[in-house]
């Protein structure tokens, strides 16, 4: 969410006709609201020694060429033309620098045919016409879990990579619609270009070498393209309307270009993110004889209502409560005739003030949860309930906290549901059956007496 802005943390801009900045404004992320939109965690530990970096070229498997890191299908297109050597499913090699380095050793100490298959060609033609071909693929066990080693390393940096940019404060970008700048953190800048120009490329934390990502996306506009359609444009202006006309203010899903900069595309060895959320879990095989005898259930514990006295028992917490805070749950319920909802929104009108430091017996507020418990103990205000109706509200259906297991031990008798159900108003009065004689004859009975459903 993007920050009001302050005199000494901004200044104004403007833009010439064709959209360009002249000045800017700078949004920082420690003036943004003072909320948590996830879940708090600490760092695990201090991350580990940074990766090795990659070669800066890449030798052929056989010989002393080199070629850049960056040139792939040269190197590819060397060793099968002077070497005869076919490496499979290529882009499925998570790192192809150490995946060269590694077999150019093997081979330099075991001969090829020890790990490749041989492919002939030409086989009807006369033997001097003939070639062999190596292919290396992952049918061979080490080659499988080569690939499976380095897809599990470059997993581990990508992780690395994505937490570091998590924490980072130190981000500087720049709105690709209207310039505005950002300091801070990532999901500032991101956040508002959803917000403001209904501009998404996915939540911050599923996004990976986001300045990349964003220079990536800033050189298509700049080169006048259409970052859905990826059309061509003539200037700014018709390539802004045709965006905002057609509802391309978003990326192409099918260009693949993109893919790296999304976590999801690293998780499994040669599959893509369309082939990782299409998979339906429902297929998985059913695995009728699994052993289930070490399970351990974990029982769940109540918290008291005043203090963090714990139980796994109800008996044991309501003791403890009327014990050491003066509360007897069960009289209240018994005294008030508290059906199960009734007792629902009692606790959870005690959670919420003892939450908020406020005693519910004289509305005095206190700094912390020890003081307004000794208050309450010595004032007798524990048990001091406010009139039913004070509490007695929809507004308490509703939990303090999401795991109070407390109200999962609530009585849940029949006779609550019995005198929820029926009006203590209605009066039922039976027939006389002093004279049965009589009401053979008159009652409305009379009919199923006379089938022989009674005797005399």
């Amino acid at each position: 969410m993007a920050a009001p802005l302050t005199p000494e943390a901004a200044t104004q801009g403007e833009q010439d006709p064709d959209g360009n900045r002249i000045g800017s404004r700078v949004v920082r992320n420690e003036d943004s609201e003072d909320c948590i939109l996830e879940p708090l965690s600490l760092p695990e530990g201090p991350g580990g020694p940074p990766p090795e970096a990659a070669p800066p070229s890449v030798p052929c498997v056989f010989c002393e060429e080199h070629f850049p890191a960056a040139e792939r299908d040269g190197l590819l297109k060397h060793m099968i033309i002077e070497h005869k050597i076919v490496i499979a499913d290529v882009k499925l090699v998570a790192d192809f620098p150490r995946y060269i380095l590694y077999w150019r050793k093997r081979f330099a100490e075991q001969p090829v045919t020890d790990f490749c298959s041989v492919i002939r060609i030409n086989s009807t033609a006369p033997l001097e016409e003939q070639d062999n071909y190596f292919l290396l693929c992952d049918v061979l066990p080490e080659d499988r879990v080569l690939r499976e080693e380095l897809q599990k390393r470059r997993l581990t940096e990508i992780l690395e990579q994505q937490q570091q940019e998590r924490n980072d404060n130190s981000f500087h970008g720049i709105c690709m619609f209207c310039n505005q700048e950002f300091l801070g953190n990532r999901s500032v800048l991101l956040n508002h270009m959803a917000r403001e120009h209904a501009f998404s490329i996915g939540l911050p934390d599923n996004i990976v070498n986001c300045r990349q990502f964003l220079c990536a996306l800033q050189r298509k506009l700049d080169s006048l393209q259409c970052l859905y359609c990826e059309k061509t444009f003539r200037d700014k202006n018709t390539l802004k309307d045709h965006m905002r006309k057609k509802q391309h203010r978003r990326i192409n899903p099918k260009n693949r270009e993109y893919d790296q900069f999304y976590v999801i595309n690293y998780l499994e060895l040669g599959k893509s993110w369309e082939e990782v959320q299409s998979e339906d879990d429902r297929e998985l095989p059913d695995h009728q004889d699994d052993d289930w005898s070490d399970w351990e259930e974990h029982a769940a514990t109540a918290v008291c209502l005043f203090c963090e006295k714990q139980a796994e028992a109800m008996e044991t917490l309501l003791v403890h409560m009327e014990d050491a805070h003066e509360f007897d749950l069960l009289k209240i319920k018994s005294e008030l005739g508290l059906n199960f909802y009734q007792q629902v929104k009692l606790v959870n009108f005690i959670r919420r003030h003892v939450h908020q430091g406020r005693c519910y017996g004289c509305h005095a507020k206190f700094t912390s949860r020890a003081d307004l418990r000794t208050h309450m103990e010595g004032a007798k205000h524990t048990s001091l309930l406010p009139e039913v109706k004070t509490w007695d509200q929809p507004e308490y259906y509703f939990p303090t906290y999401e795991n109070d297991t407390l109200l999962c031990t609530l009585s849940d008798s029949e006779s609550d549901l019995a005198a929820q159900e029926s009006p203590s108003s209605v009066t039922v009065i039976g027939e006389d059956t002093s004279r049965l004689h009589a009401l053979k004859q008159s009652s409305v009975l009379n009919q199923e007496l006379g089938r022989g459903g009674w005797a005399d």
